[in-house]
């Protein structure tokens, strides 16, 4: 099977690194299939001294220092592969980075960029002509995003990509899947996320809000930097939360409550992670209002819709254990049905080998 060469924030740390799940449970796929993925990742941002899984069998990883020679090193190595991947956000000299990955990769190499934030990608590209990746987009294959549908890819076929394909996020059951509930995480609400600025306003309206009008609510608030900000007292801080507790955190609390930041609701289509962490761990899924939700959960029967703070407050009010219990059953069902990872690297797999095929043919 062939070989890929992956260049991406970390797959071993998810500490401020919200693609890490997305990484490990397509690589993981991938490898499933017979692919033979190293994955490359700077030793930035202390996530090496926050590790949260040790480097894995199926794939091999290399930390590179962050200093530009080391980036060249580990760059050149794309070389050696039949696929070469290069993801937004790797959170050091990305634009560097992408420019010595193609030079170094073989021409008959199949070129992708995979896009795990493109509302905020296509933001920055359409600010700046001139930007990096703008022009690097007619020497790359093929354009993979976790998010977006039709919007993104438009966008990204209007600034010149040859192909863009949407492949979601999805479920990984070997990590994410139901476990006994904990007493520290039991409560009425629970979210579970960095504080990012295009997120602040709706963690205010969503969470914020809710938690004052039901008072006599528990909610529980994970994730890193809120520890400056003011809520209600019935919110109580987990602070970042490891990924070996995400099942029990979704697993306990009577519901999960997922909050999109501003661009990923306005551009739909874009489920977050947490959305299928949530759905695995058999949760009652509340999310805020999205388009293109009922493409992976239906709404009322698999996942419940909050248009805004006063609908979470409603929910807070209305939905017994028992409601929430058959709910998270019916979330589970269908994630595992239609939406894990196995089924999206099918789906990867694919796209890779239609490109490769017609590069072979044309040589």
């Amino acid at each position: 099977m062939r070989s890929i060469a992956f260049y991406g924030s970390s797959l071993v740390s998810a500490y401020w690194n919200g693609a890490a799940t997305y990484y490990r449970g397509m690589i993981r796929a991938l490898a499933g299939l017979g692919y033979r993925v190293t994955f490359y990742e700077p030793d930035v941002y202390d996530r090496q001294k926050n590790r949260d899984i040790d480097p894995p069998d199926w794939c091999r990883v290399v930390v590179y220092d962050g200093t530009p020679e080391a980036l060249k090193r580990a760059a050149a190595e794309a070389g050696q592969a039949d696929i070469v991947v290069k993801c937004s956000g790797v959170g050091y000299e990305d634009d560097l980075l992408l420019a010595e990955v193609l030079r170094a990769a073989r021409p008959d190499a199949l070129r992708v960029f995979w896009d795990v934030d493109a509302p905020a990608t296509l933001a920055e590209m359409l600010a700046a002509p001139d930007h990096p990746l703008r022009r690097a987009l007619g020497s790359l294959d093929l354009v993979l995003t976790y998010g977006g549908g039709d919007p993104v890819v438009a966008a990204y076929r209007a600034l010149g990509a040859r192909d863009c394909v949407p492949i979601y996020n999805a479920l990984d059951p070997e990590t994410h899947h139901p476990v006994a509930p904990q007493d520290r995480f039991v409560g009425d609400l629970a979210f579970l996320g960095n504080r990012l600025p295009d997120r602040d306003a709706r963690v205010e309206e969503f969470f914020t809000r809710p938690a004052r009008e039901v008072p006599e609510a528990r909610l529980l608030l994970g994730g890193s930097g809120w520890h400056d900000r003011a809520f209600p007292p019935n919110v109580h801080r987990l602070g970042h939360v490891g990924t070996a507790d995400h099942n029990a955190l979704n697993g306990s609390p009577r519901m999960v409550l997922n909050i999109a930041r501003d661009s990923m609701a306005a551009n739909g289509f874009s489920p977050a992670t947490r959305v299928f962490e949530a759905a695995g761990a058999g949760a009652c899924l509340v999310t805020d209002a999205w388009e293109g939700i009922e493409l992976f959960l239906m709404p009322e029967r698999e996942v419940l819709v909050a248009r805004d703070g006063q609908d979470v407050a409603d929910l807070l009010r209305s939905v017994g254990h028992e409601r929430a219990r058959l709910m998270g059953e019916a979330a589970l069902r269908r994630v595992l049905s239609e939406h894990t990872y196995a089924h999206r690297a099918e789906q990867a797999h694919a796209l890779f080998e239609r490109h490769l095929g017609r590069m072979e043919a044309a040589e």
